[in-house]
């Protein structure tokens, strides 16, 4: 076993996948994390994700995404997730598991890089809304890094504009709570709408993270399989 887990050594594991570290933190008794075996606790939790599309050239050409059987990207955090956390000494843990579901937005406010946004998705302080958590890993040791963060305030409380709330065209944030039944029924309607085509309107007009909108391909991935338990 580790007591350490160093930075650089991590990135080469995670770029191998497309993959980065969004955030850590850690692990005190109120935060609900699983031990990794049951006299081996966690200190550590990396919640590992995508940040932007650089996980998409791996995924599109894995055997999940070809072989036709549902949930290809799950399926694919899956088999990654073991893989990793099998050569840290660590145990996996992914949002899609449950009920009970791991408290996996908790976490991300523990490690003070995300905070909720206008649109209720967790804005990232360098990747703005263009993230998602694809697993956790609880590990035994103590991660190192040379990085010093500051925490991350939410920038939706100074932006005066709120360009997201204005673009969508169903209005599904009026009031300040997402309706998803107004967006679902859009797209099911609308095939070839923007949102279908390049993802969230709303979501790629915020200004925060600009730089890692998800390509057309992804977007276009992620709004079907929104979609599909919808179709009739």
């Amino acid at each position: 076993m580790k007591d350490f887990l160093c930075e650089n050594t991590l990135n080469l594991m995670l770029g191998e996948y497309g993959l980065q570290l969004i955030g850590f933190f850690s692990v005190t008794n109120e935060d609900g994390v699983p031990d990794i075996t049951e006299n081996v606790p966690a200190r550590t939790l990396l919640m590992i994700g995508n940040g932007g599309s650089s996980m998409w050239p791996v995924f599109s050409c894995s055997k999940e995404f070809f072989d036709g059987q549902p949930d290809p990207l799950d399926r694919w955090s899956r088999r990654v997730g073991c893989l990793l956390a099998g050569k840290l000494g660590g145990r996996v843990i992914f949002p899609f598991e449950g009920p009970p579901h791991q408290p996996f937005l908790h976490w991300a406010g523990k490690t003070g890089l995300a905070v909720s946004s206008r649109l209720s998705l967790y804005i990232h302080k360098k990747y703005g809304l263009w993230h998602a958590y694809r697993f956790a890993l609880a590990v035994p040791g103590i991660f190192e890094t040379a990085t010093t963060e500051t925490r991350f305030q939410s920038p939706c409380l100074d932006c005066s504009d709120q360009p997201c709330l204005d673009v969508c065209p169903v209005d599904a944030f009026e009031g300040g709570s997402y309706q998803v039944d107004l967006c679902v029924d859009f797209l099911v309607s609308d095939t070839d709408s923007a949102c279908r085509s390049l993802g969230c309107e709303a979501r790629r007009a915020c200004p925060v993270g600009k730089a890692f909108k998800y390509s057309a391909e992804q977007a276009r991935f992620h709004m079907d399989a929104f979609v599909k338990p919808h179709l009739k």
